[in-house]
């Protein structure tokens, strides 16, 4: 079984070799302030974490716009355009699919994009989040047309770039049970498939470039969830491992924007 001490001692292994093995925060689904995320930004200020926030540009407002105001640790990405699932009954949910005309998928995506530009400024990033973390293949080299820098999926990418001009930065492990209980995935799996994906970094059989992705889900954590993620940046509090959406996918955040964008 995997436990604390196996990712402590891949740690040390990384140590060993004079390297420091880099992490990145992903947290999808944000629509509007809860309780929730008032918890997921306060563990991750607190923590001195940078987050990514995917959010969804239809359900979100102004009142989540004013909630991430003054939030420096948070940048925000876009999470598709509704979170609306358009795929046949007997295929896997996908917003970003081939069911629809693609030029009605990218035009959805670019008034997203104009909705999230307006309401959170200089925080939002050209970075898609597909929702269930799929798109269709036709539609990947259309985002950098439209502005797009960067694509987050999950599992472990092929290739930095995913088409030319638009970086890829995958998350690898979700803390939730999605098949099961739909609550915390458990202790056991979830410091399993960080370690993993380190051990596949370090050993060339996955991208060792690729900073180790955790993906949450505040809105529907349940307790165990919050414990664990709580327990996960402690431990990695003295490693200096987290690196901000802004670096990964190579887009910056201007200090001096006009706050009156959002």
């Amino acid at each position: 079984m995997t436990d604390w001490g196996d990712l402590t001692g891949e740690l040390s292994t990384w140590a060993a070799a004079g390297q420091v093995p880099d992490f990145w925060w992903r947290d999808d689904d944000a629509q509007e302030p809860s309780p929730e995320l008032d918890r997921l930004l306060d563990i991750a200020g607190t923590n001195a974490v940078p987050l990514a926030l995917a959010v969804i540009p239809a359900g979100a407002g102004e009142a989540l716009a004013k909630r991430l105001d003054n939030t420096p640790w948070v940048s925000v990405l876009q999470h598709g355009y509704a979170h609306r699932n358009y795929a046949g009954a007997d295929d896997k949910k996908c917003e970003l699919g081939a069911a629809r005309p693609a030029e009605h998928v990218i035009a959805e995506i670019a008034v997203g994009w104009q909705s999230l530009e307006t309401l959170f400024g200089a925080q939002v990033l050209p970075v898609m989040v597909p929702p269930w973390n799929r798109i269709a293949p036709n539609l990947v080299p259309m985002l950098p047309e439209i502005g797009f820098a960067g694509l987050s999926r999950f599992g472990s990418r092929k290739r930095a770039q995913a088409v030319s001009g638009l970086a890829q930065t995958n998350t690898h492990v979700d803390i939730i049970d999605w098949r099961g209980s739909r609550g915390f995935v458990g202790e056991e799996a979830a410091l399993r498939a960080i370690v993993e994906h380190l051990v596949a970094r370090r050993g060339g059989k996955a991208d060792a470039g690729e900073p180790t992705g955790i993906l949450t889900h505040h809105r529907d954590h349940d307790g165990a969830c919050w414990e664990f993620l709580g327990a996960l940046l402690t431990r990695l509090a003295g490693y200096s491992v987290w690196r901000s959406a802004e670096a990964l996918f190579k887009v910056r955040i201007d200090a001096t924007a006009d706050s009156s964008a959002k």
